[in-house]
């Protein structure tokens, strides 16, 4: 008779208030590391982040507010000015229409005061959920939702809260393992946690405070055991 193997058990996910303890321990008092002011800063920070590291944004966004400080300014503002001015965090010509179409619409259509609820602001150009629950959560402690960027996603699957591709189904399994109270604060530290240890291509796991709670940190060393 062959030699009877045992089957490989996949780790489960571990408990969602464990890894919000640990996490707050590292990084007290988490918060977004994007500068801003105002909430209109805060939103056109937020859409000039995108495939752009908070850095790169911080250096860009105070030559921005100095030559277009209100959405008004903005939204007239020279197509070929702004793109020069936001060229450097990449996409900038998509970036300058919705930075543009944005202004433009709060202006408008809410006298240059920027919306404080997820229906009307995913309505802005270039604003979708991830950006309005940045605003929301950041600038106004409006609990919506939760901030699902790729650290928040990555983080999310390996550690076994969800299996979804997409960050919308992310947030949606997020949204039912953590409580409400959470929601503002899991986002800020999972991206922090991202950014510093638990990296794409090579994760620091021997720094990592939750590694012995990782599903895949538990995975990696049964293999190499």
């Amino acid at each position: 008779m062959g030699r009877k193997t045992q089957s490989a058990v996949k780790p489960k996910a571990p408990s969602a208030g464990q890894v919000v303890r640990l996490l707050r321990k590292e990084f007290p008092g988490a918060f977004t590391a994007l500068e801003h002011q105002s909430p209109f800063q805060l939103l056109i920070a937020t859409i000039l982040s995108a495939q752009c590291t908070d850095e790169r944004v911080n250096r860009v966004t105070p030559v921005l507010f100095r030559r277009y400080p209100d959405p008004r300014s903005l939204a007239d503002a020279d197509r070929e000015e702004l793109e020069e001015i936001i060229r450097s965090t990449g996409f900038f010509r998509m970036k300058a229409r919705s930075l543009l179409g944005c202004s433009r619409m709060i202006a408008d259509e809410h006298s240059g005061i920027v919306p404080r609820s997820m229906e009307e602001l995913v309505r802005l150009p270039g604003v979708g959920r991830k950006t309005a629950n940045v605003l929301l959560g950041q600038y106004y402690g409006i609990t919506e939702g939760i901030v699902v960027d790729t650290h928040v996603h990555r983080l999310a699957k390996r550690l076994r809260f969800t299996e979804s591709e997409s960050a919308t189904g992310a947030e949606q399994d997020l949204m039912k393992l953590f409580p409400k109270a959470d929601w503002i604060d899991l986002s800020s530290l999972l991206i922090l946690h991202g950014r510093k240890t638990c990296k794409a291509r090579k994760p620091l796991c021997s720094r990592c405070v939750v590694a012995k709670l990782c599903p895949a940190f538990q995975a990696e060393t049964s293999v190499s055991a």
